[in-house]
């Protein structure tokens, strides 16, 4: 899967700019504060729906205009769709080959975007709410069903959050519907759990290796951590969950919600018996957000049959010359990748030899450098 077009109007600081990519490797290079990681951005709002930066969707309209557009043509089995997104400020419109797509989870299984940008220190060492929402997203890039689960869960969750304000406000004494939600959360609960479980060991069947290629240390893993301690495969997980949520019931009451369950699970980062969020240097952490979203490509070759688009952010300039290199095994022709970087210099000479070179100056491309395929 490759994205062949790309054009803008009124997305953050272009106001027009239509750019044709190559299904290898584009570089995307300029001084800083001149478009590059918006043009990053505008690909993956494009396949998302959503900014990874967690900006409002308005703050994406270039000042003092009313709307944006963004459409791409992405190739997949030599197969062109076309994917455009309409916001204003009451209205965002999804369009997959001209046909209005109303439900996100048959939009973003379309164009699957893996993105590395400095800020994704946080997977490791922000809060617990971060990892949950990169987790969700990969998922629903891989099933679309994940979503539409994810989105019942939350509905009867919210449902079961407000029936325990009436009992505790004595508005309500039915403790038999309490129970009825309660079925109904653990039963969503289940598959979640099943889910995210399977995805991290599909994970880190790649990032163990991956991360001892690019940091030669060995022992690197990623443990998936539920709110509570449960055997997934326990023939009898639904009843003992139940249990859970019965003990729990006094305590949610004072809570005024639920205190267990997939909305408060998280996943940590291991090398050998360390915590790499305590105790792990700001390399090794970089390394590790790294080694994660390089194995998911991995897994989107075996379980989607198809290559993701590589997004990376000002990757080239945190890393050593021996980084850089074992990194440069990892990116090939096979995958379309985007690279943005404020010097050149700061890239192999390799990689820049068989790359799409594109200069950006104030929103404007003021250079491009072709490549051919066969280099």
């Amino acid at each position: 899967m490759y994205i062949k077009k790309l054009k803008l109007h009124n997305f953050r600081n272009y106001k027009s700019l239509n750019i044709t990519l190559t299904k290898g490797i584009n570089i995307i290079y300029g001084e800083n504060a001149q478009g590059k990681t918006n043009l990053l951005e505008s690909i993956y709002v494009l396949g998302i729906t959503k900014s990874h930066r967690n900006f409002i969707d308005n703050s994406l309209i270039k000042k003092n205009e009313d709307y944006l557009t963004i459409e791409g043509i992405i190739s997949k089995n030599k197969i062109d769709d076309k994917l455009n997104i309409y916001l204003d400020n009451k209205t965002k419109i999804l369009k997959y080959n001209n046909n209005t797509i109303k439900k996100i989870s048959d939009y973003i299984s379309n164009m699957n975007i893996i993105i590395f940008y400095p800020d994704d220190l946080e997977l490791i060492k922000g809060s617990p709410q971060i990892r949950r929402k990169y987790i969700n997203l990969q998922l629903s890039q891989l099933y679309s069903n994940y979503f539409i689960l994810l989105n019942e869960y939350l509905k009867i969750l919210k449902l079961r959050n407000e029936y325990l304000k009436k009992i505790n406000k004595k508005i309500s004494k039915d403790l038999n519907y309490l129970d009825i939600l309660t079925g109904y959360l653990i039963d969503k609960a289940i598959l979640i759990y099943k889910m995210r479980d399977k995805y991290i060991k599909k994970v880190n069947e790649h990032c163990s290796n991956i991360y001892i290629n690019i940091m030669n240390l060995d022992g690197f893993n990623i443990k998936y951590k539920p709110s509570i301690e449960l055997d997934i495969k326990d023939p009898n997980i639904k009843e003992k969950l139940k249990k859970e949520y019965d003990k729990r019931l006094d305590y949610d009451l004072k809570l005024l919600s639920t205190s267990i369950g997939p909305h408060k699970d998280d996943i940590e980062f291991y090398l050998n018996d360390k915590n790499l969020k305590y105790y792990g240097s700001q390399g090794q952490q970089r390394i590790a957000v790294l080694a994660l979203k390089l194995s998911e490509i991995e897994i989107f070759k075996k379980y989607k049959e198809t290559t993701p688009i590589l997004l990376l952010d000002d990757i080239f300039s945190e890393l050593d010359d021996n980084k850089k290199n074992n990194l440069l095994k990892y990116i090939s022709k096979d995958i379309q990748t985007i690279i943005t970087t404020t010097e050149l210099n700061n890239l192999d000479s390799k990689l820049i030899k068989k790359s799409k070179l594109f200069n950006i100056k104030e929103g404007n491309i003021i250079k491009i450098k072709e490549v051919k395929l066969d280099e």
